[in-house]
């Protein structure tokens, strides 16, 4: 097995080659729980307070119990310090109703992980997407909060399916398009566009998930000479676009390549994104 850490929110060190949960965690019979994914480099679980608040978030609107954001602090750190700092790796934060039938006791942990070889080929590669349908028009978050749209849950089944669906049409992911024709997201990341020194992705209102790592980058863009805006994109405007990224916690900028087929240049300003991205997931928090 891969080498992984393993800590549970009350801060045990767990062995994470042995079983953490019951037959009932609702975790695994409905995917009923949130996550979050954090980027672990150099000793530091990077931009963590932003995922933080994520996870309240998709908390909030799932009605689990409100956790103490200190111990899921504190449960990083160790996590964090057990795994050094000799190489990056993948932290998720995940946290369930827990079991069925055992009331207010929530399941919790952190778990580190390698990352693995698709994370470092869109880093140095790109990417290659395909536009699939979601399945609902851009407003429909407004009247369907049932639907948790915006929210990190572990009911992952149509994204993984969609990212399968992907590599059998022979592309490495997806971005998901609504019922309406405006791009939403990708199944793991946020999509963004440049158009001159302008950044822009589309609006958390379209029922997307709220990117921390493009949060963290629109804070810092016109430091580095950017402008940063939310507007309506549609497939057709990713390939008018002098660039296009999927942007996530642990791949970062992976630079989309092409769009249904459609070859993208490489934009004249990649390495300035690219460094710009990186700079903001170090310098959050």
């Amino acid at each position: 097995m891969a080498e992984q850490v393993l800590v549970t929110l009350d801060c045990e060190l767990r062995d994470a080659d042995e079983p953490l949960l019951h037959a009932d965690d609702m975790a695994a019979l409905r995917g009923d729980g949130v996550f979050e994914t954090i980027l672990v480099r150099r000793g530091r679980a990077l931009n963590l307070e932003a995922h933080l608040k994520r996870l309240a978030q998709s908390a909030a609107m799932l009605e689990l119990p409100e956790q103490n954001a200190q111990e899921w602090r504190d449960a990083v750190a160790m996590a964090v310090q057990r795994w050094g700092d000799r190489r990056e790796g993948v932290l998720r934060l995940v946290y369930s109703r827990g079991r069925e039938y055992a009331g207010s006791a929530v399941t919790a942990y952190v778990l580190v992980s390698p990352l693995n070889q698709r994370v470092h080929q869109a880093r140095s590669s790109g990417v290659t997407v395909i536009s699939l349908e979601r399945g609902y028009a851009s407003d429909l978050k407004e009247y369907a909060p049932w639907l948790l749209l915006g929210a990190k849950t572990l009911s992952y089944a149509v994204n993984m399916a969609a990212i399968r669906y992907a590599a059998r049409n022979g592309a490495d992911d997806v971005i998901f398009v609504s019922s309406d024709g405006y791009v939403l997201e990708g199944p793991r990341s946020t999509v963004m566009i440049l158009r001159g020194r302008e950044l822009v992705t589309p609006p958390v209102d379209y029922g997307v998930l709220p990117g921390t790592t493009q949060r963290a980058v629109f804070d810092m863009a016109d430091e580095h000479g950017f402008q940063a805006s939310y507007a309506p994109l549609t497939v057709v405007d990713l390939l008018n676009a002098d660039g296009a990224w999927l942007v996530s916690s642990v791949a970062l900028g992976a630079r989309i390549t092409s769009v249904n087929g459609i070859r993208m240049p490489e934009p004249k300003l990649a390495l300035d994104v690219a460094r710009l991205i990186d700079r903001a997931v170090e310098k959050a928090d």
